[in-house]
């Protein structure tokens, strides 16, 4: 059967191709399904002067078992990879995962990679990223990721399910749904990984995280030790981290992690957050890092009875202190410090009224939580 014949106009040009190469034009380069983004990514990063890369509606999967459905390095700085209309990225490829496989059909670690050198010129935007179901592999690290300074634990390979963010690395990440996507121990959403490089940080603005797992900590983010992350108008609903043993405890007989939430940081982490949604998922936000910043969001119902049992359910920790400003709380808070405001704050305030896309339509919250964004 013959591929389907590709029509693109630009400038008045028409350029038709079948079975064709990654197509330039003046505003950018092209991808269609049975394409290889990666390809396009390396013309892309070579190209001193057009470094978009426009990927056109379609389901793209993996054509191999490797750590990464695509990745960035840093002689990737600068490409800007965005949807053109619905366009999902997955770890999934059934005809090449073995069915006795708990991974299946999972084929690579990530479906995305940002590794060291990335600059915040690097924006993913625009897709739906799904299908990451704990395969793990080390094959192709040195490709993947050329530097060799930054050590690599067991957590470079296994966590960031949909994105893994290792290293100096600091992408924009913009309208993305991440949705359906399963990570051990931890990160079935994205997993930063700064090492302690968080002079900057990885910016997601205008993303939905929906039902995302993690065995351990972090199912929709998780920000490992000396990580940093600016979260804006955010959706988090369904997530659930903290669906079985700790594996990473049972190793090492420390301290298993058992009720954490779907948002984690970690020690030397920060995180800041404004017009963030968290409803309805395994707990709210787990912050251990002491330096996060929060404003106009919203913790609400955040009581999804799942996962290790035994455990009483809570919208926001932060034991460690944090600056909450301007939020809406309607569950438990656990704050020793008490340090969170109760003026500056509403608590045990109306019910938001979601409307089907979960944007509050109760006037209190006129001014917080997610909202869709303009075209």
């Amino acid at each position: 059967m013959k591929s389907p014949v590709v029509f693109i106009v630009c400038k008045g040009l028409l350029v038709i191709g079948l079975n064709a190469a990654i197509i330039r034009s003046e505003n950018g380069y092209h991808v269609f399904p049975g394409d290889d983004i990666q390809e396009a990514i390396q013309q892309a990063a070579a190209d001193p002067t057009n470094k978009v890369i426009r990927v056109h509606a379609g389901v793209y999967r993996p054509s191999s078992r490797r750590q990464a459905l695509i990745w960035f390095n840093k002689s990737h700085d600068g490409v800007r990879l965005q949807a053109e209309g619905s366009v999902t990225l997955t770890a999934a490829n059934p005809e090449l995962a073995f069915p006795s496989e708990p991974s299946f059909p999972a084929v690579v670690n990530h479906v995305v990679y940002f590794g060291d050198g990335i600059s915040s010129n690097t924006v993913l935007k625009g897709f739906r990223i799904t299908g990451a179901n704990n395969f793990v592999t080390k094959e192709r690290t040195r490709e993947m990721e050329p530097n060799r300074t930054i050590p690599k634990n067991h957590f470079f390979y296994s966590d960031g399910g949909a994105i893994k963010i290792f290293g100096r690395s600091y992408p924009t990440i913009q309208r993305v749904e991440i949705a359906d996507n399963f990570s051990s121990p931890c990160g079935g959403g994205i997993s930063v990984q700064h090492q302690g490089f968080n002079q900057d940080s990885v910016t997601i603005q205008d993303c939905v995280f929906i039902n995302n797992r993690a065995q351990g900590t972090g199912a929709a983010v998780d920000l490992l030790a000396g990580s940093s992350a600016h979260i804006t108008n955010c959706l988090f609903v369904g997530n659930v981290s903290n669906t079985g043993e700790d594996p990473v405890a049972k190793a090492s007989g420390e301290r298993p992690f058992v009720n954490n939430g779907v948002l984690t940081i970690f020690w030397n982490s920060k995180a800041e957050l404004r017009h963030c949604t968290f409803t309805g998922n395994r707990n709210g936000v787990d912050d251990m890092g002491g330096a996060s910043v929060y404003t106009h969001c919203i913790f609400a119902d955040n009581q999804l009875d799942t996962g290790l049992k035994g455990y009483a359910r809570y919208e926001l920790a932060v034991n460690a202190g944090a600056r909450v400003t301007n939020c809406f709380i309607n569950g438990t808070l656990h704050d020793v410090r008490k340090e969170v405001s109760r003026t500056n704050n509403l608590f045990n305030a109306p019910p938001p009224l979601f409307d089907k896309s979960l944007i509050p339509t109760a006037k209190e919250y006129h001014d917080a939580g997610y909202r869709i964004p303009s075209p």
